[in-house]
């Protein structure tokens, strides 16, 4: 069966850093594309970046997040990373990793309802 797993989701002091990791099982994340999504309490699930698969491997970023989180991966163990530094206690949410068709135009768009595959989403809070 087709599952991810996100984690490394936690408390955190304004300015600080944390690197969220999503691991897969029953399928590659080579063979797709794969994305980070949030959703803040009252507001609509909002695209955080994206990484294409092997035969691409670009990488995309919101604008209002650019700059301040890396997306990453390691094949060889199947999972995908989150890298967010200078965090502000409007990054409070929690967090998805999903995973969708490996075409070129999936990513750019950060669009949730493209993705095939959720995970459960691991919690971020930024204090103050």
């Amino acid at each position: 069966d087709v599952q991810l797993q996100a984690s490394g989701g936690g408390l955190v002091q304004a300015g600080g850093s944390l690197r969220l990791s999503c691991a897969a099982s029953g399928f590659t994340f080579g063979d797709y594309a794969t994305g980070w999504f949030r959703q803040a309490p009252g507001k609509e699930r909002e695209g955080i970046s994206c990484i294409t698969g092997r035969f691409d491997g670009s990488t995309y970023y919101s604008d209002s997040l650019k700059g301040r989180v890396t997306v990453s991966s390691d094949n060889a163990k199947n999972t995908v990373y989150l890298q967010m530094n200078s965090l502000e206690p409007e990054d409070t949410a929690v967090y998805y990793c999903a995973a969708g068709p490996p075409y070129g135009s999936i990513c750019p768009t950060l669009n949730h309802h493209s993705m095939n595959y959720w995970g459960k989403g691991t919690q971020v809070t930024v204090s103050s």
